[in-house]
């Protein structure tokens, strides 16, 4: 049954509540994987570490694919959920969870079949491109059950349920970290032990999440073909965007990989551990754009603007807080961190570097991803891929281009850094005059997810077609 719990309360509470829940359920995944790198580390070969670093930049950008299809599930199912049309919000639900799992079951095949190009564009080459291209086509396959669990989980946030939402995502991490060290040193299979983990790990969120789903609020409707097409040009409309907009993050990820690349693999060690450090102490903060969504959403379906502008402050102000916290202890645990990894020269520096300037920097890269939960929620989500893409283009390229000349391998992630301060900005400023065009009657919420320079044009409804 559809229930609306973000229309009457304090949004702070909410916007905590929902935030830190979603952060609890990805920090076990994040820790997992933090693990991953550890235990790898621990086989005393270099080029091991070097190689998940490559290899975890090509399965980010098919996971942000992912992440993209959820944001639409919520975009989608949480207004209507707002507004009490129970059937509906099941009939698009199905939907989505079809769409999203052709579509990553696609780019998965793609990059399978590609693996090896691919990660030698990103600079992986000798014993490092055949490590990562094992652990790359091992872990691929389970992608588009990863895709399941994660729509399956911005369904149950849609629907208010962070506390179920998180638990799905903890089947994740207690898997992984059951089966990691199992794997990696009792059957002896070393980096493959680690992949297959993740493998085990995916499938076993899949089937909490849908159990979570089907259980308790029925979730999803019956699959009929007809009705999938009804639904489709919607989905498209806000499920590209989406899916564009979270790529463009892997993109930039792997312009860095490829500037850090020629430092050698220390440096791609001192990388890949950054790549773990920053999900692990930011997850609050990547957890937004699915936690504060949600919230948008069935306020925005409400009709009631005055919440959604009191979202975006309470977020901004969250954000802030939680940035300066995430700060002070990268800065207390980063030489501990770096020193558990075994890293030496230049992979040492590019960590410290990191947790001196790099994070406090993240606090732009939230108000970027409380933007994009607002547009994804608004029906604009075109305007959170421009953002997000030019924020990983040119808001990337030229900064660690200057940077890798000024300071090496770190000047490559503080330059990534500084890219992004502008975006943030820009992002946010966009976001709250979106809402007050709604709010003073400037934009009619009735007009569909259309680009504001092109002709907008009414929702089409989500019943199902007859016969």
């Amino acid at each position: 049954m559809a229930t609306a719990k973000f229309l009457d309360g304090d949004l702070m509470r909410h916007v905590v509540v929902m935030s830190l829940s979603a952060s609890l359920g990805l920090v076990s995944v994040f820790l997992v994987d933090f693990a991953d790198l550890y235990f790898i580390s621990l086989l005393g070969e270099e080029a091991l570490a070097a190689a998940v670093g490559f290899a975890g930049t090509l399965i980010f950008f098919v996971f942000s694919a992912t992440i993209g299809l959820a944001i639409a599930m919520g975009a989608l199912t949480a207004p209507k959920i707002g507004r009490g049309e129970t059937d509906d919000a099941r009939l698009v639900a199905t939907s989505v969870m079809v769409f999203g799992f052709v579509v990553t079951f696609i780019l998965a095949f793609i990059f399978w079949i590609w693996a090896e190009q691919l990660l030698s564009i990103l600079g992986a080459e000798g014993v490092t491109l055949a490590y990562a291209t094992r652990y790359l086509r091992i872990v691929l396959p389970s992608i588009p059950i990863s895709a399941i669990a994660i729509m399956a989980s911005a369904l149950l946030r849609a629907h208010g349920d962070a506390r179920r939402a998180m638990i799905v995502t903890f089947w994740s991490g207690g898997v992984n970290a059951v089966l990691d060290p199992l794997l990696i040193f009792g059957v002896g299979l070393g980096l493959d032990g680690a992949a297959y983990a993740s493998v085990a790990a995916r499938f076993a969120m899949a089937l909490a999440a849908l159990r979570a789903v089907n259980r308790n609020y029925d979730g999803f409707a019956t699959c009929r073909f007809g009705a999938l097409l009804s639904h489709l040009p919607l989905i498209i409309a806000i499920a590209a965007p989406a899916v564009l907009t979270n790529i463009a993050t892997p993109l930039g990820s792997g312009i860095v990989t490829r500037a850090v690349a020629p430092f050698g693999d220390a440096a791609v060690a001192g990388f890949a551990v950054v790549s773990r450090l920053t999900p692990l102490f930011f997850c609050v903060i990547f957890a937004l754009s699915g936690a504060v969504g949600p919230i948008v959403g069935q306020n925005f379906g409400a009709r009631k603007f005055d919440r959604v502008q009191g979202t975006l402050t309470r977020s901004l102000q969250f954000v802030a807080g939680y940035t300066v916290i995430a700060w002070v202890l990268l800065l207390a645990v980063h030489n501990f961190a770096s020193e558990q990894f075994g890293l030496t020269g230049e992979g040492k520096r590019v960590v410290f570097w990191f947790a001196l300037v790099a994070a406090p920097l993240f606090f732009f890269n939230g108000l970027l991803f409380v933007a994009n939960a607002a547009f994804n929620n608004l029906k604009r989500p075109i305007w959170s891929t421009f953002l997000n893409w030019g924020r990983n283009t040119i808001g990337v390229l030229p900064f660690v281009v200057l940077g890798a000349d000024i300071g090496g391998a770190p000047g490559v992630l503080i330059g990534q850094a500084l890219g992004g301060v502008v975006f943030g900005v820009l992002g946010f400023f966009l976001a709250r005059r979106l809402v007050s065009g709604y709010a003073e009657g400037r934009l009619d919420p009735e007009k569909g997810w259309s680009f504001p320079l092109m002709r907008s044009r009414p929702d089409p409804p989500f019943s199902s077609p007859r016969g």
